[in-house]
């Protein structure tokens, strides 16, 4: 594997760490208005991932970075092409990271509640707009010989990326709703209990059909064979499937497991799609960035894997120390055996 596929690799891998740590982020967040009965079950829903969004955070600063010294023509045909709908991700991000701050300044209900609808508007926005982004770049956006953006902004409003904005949407609600499960206690988690098991059928369900439409997109609009994309998206498939039925079987940690798995398959779907590529062109097929052409130069990409070779391992391991630190549950009385099944 030479350095310009192995940075590809890499930043697959950076993306999918960030949509899975912060998918269940943007779940939690999502599922604010609807869950908890009161402040203090808000508050614990506000807890649950209070220690941790923001470590979560870094993976998008990592990747962002990592994209734009690996790939600057992508990350310059990005940011030009699709820059109202960044500044709205933007936004959406600010909003979000303003809520945890924020909402403790006051005790006036008003005033949480209005910062707890800036955190689920903005979790929701967040997916949204992540869903559409990252769906136009198999889909193809026009294109011009020097890899600008020639299109509008509602040019990125078709079907199929509407439905990736969607599919991103309820599989971080599934997500999250099930790290609750892990989290909580009492009747705030048997209340997650339940929203897993509503989201799970039309998450599942979504996903896959969103899976099943972004290899075929991929086969029409970017000359790929079915395989190697079905294997990702396969494996996505069923790892959904799992996590749904271990939700209804009550088995949280197992269910997560797969929720995560299946967060991380939809990543290397899309990416297995867009190889060699990485931006498609529409309708002018030839003006497609790909992994040569918009790369760094070799010494660029050399010394960025030395460096990542040191950082990205002490990453993992702080932040997997961070998750066990924080593993204890939060919100209120503990129900006996509602939590979770012996065998789990």
């Amino acid at each position: 594997m030479n350095l310009v596929n192995f940075w590809f690799v890499l930043i697959a891998f950076l993306w999918g760490g960030y949509f899975v740590l912060e998918g269940f982020d943007f779940g939690v967040g999502m599922l604010l208005p609807f869950l908890p009965r009161d402040e203090g079950e808000r508050g614990a829903m506000f807890e649950s991932i209070g220690p941790v969004w923001d470590g979560n955070e870094v993976w998008l600063v990592v990747a962002g970075a990592a994209t734009f010294a690996a790939f600057p023509a992508w990350y310059g045909a990005m940011f030009s092409g699709f820059y109202l709908a960044l500044l709205l991700l933007l936004f959406f991000l600010i909003i979000r990271v303003v809520s945890f701050e924020w909402r403790d300044k006051s005790t006036n209900p008003a005033w949480r509640r209005a910062w707890m609808w800036a955190n689920a508007g903005g979790s929701a926005g967040i997916a949204l707009v992540w869903g559409i982004g990252l769906s136009n770049l198999l889909q193809g956006v026009p294109l011009d010989s020097s890899g600008d953006y020639t299109g509008g902004f509602w040019n990125l409003f078709t079907g199929y990326p509407i439905l990736g904005g969607i599919a991103f949407m309820l599989v971080f609600a599934f997500h999250g709703a099930i790290y609750l499960t892990l989290r909580t206690v009492g009747d705030l988690c048997e209340r997650s209990w339940h929203a897993a098991r509503l989201l799970a059928i039309p998450a599942v369900a979504v996903g896959a059909g969103y899976l099943i439409w972004t290899v075929a997109v991929a086969v029409d609009n970017n000359d790929k064979s079915v395989f190697p994309p079905v294997l990702p998206a396969a494996i996505a498939i069923a790892a959904f499937v799992l996590a749904a039925t271990f939700v209804y079987l009550r088995r949280s940690r197992i269910a997560f497991t797969f929720s995560a798995v299946g967060t991380l398959s939809v990543v290397a779907t899309l990416f297995t799609s867009l190889y060699p590529r990485v931006m498609v062109s529409s309708p002018d097929f030839a003006n497609s960035l790909t992994i040569q052409n918009a790369s760094s130069a070799h010494y660029t990409l050399a010394v960025m894997s030395v460096v990542a070779a040191i950082c990205v391992p002490l990453v993992l391991i702080y932040q997997g120390w961070t998750y066990h630190v924080f593993r204890a549950r939060v919100g209120g009385e503990e129900l006996t055996g509602a939590a979770e099944t012996p065998a789990a």
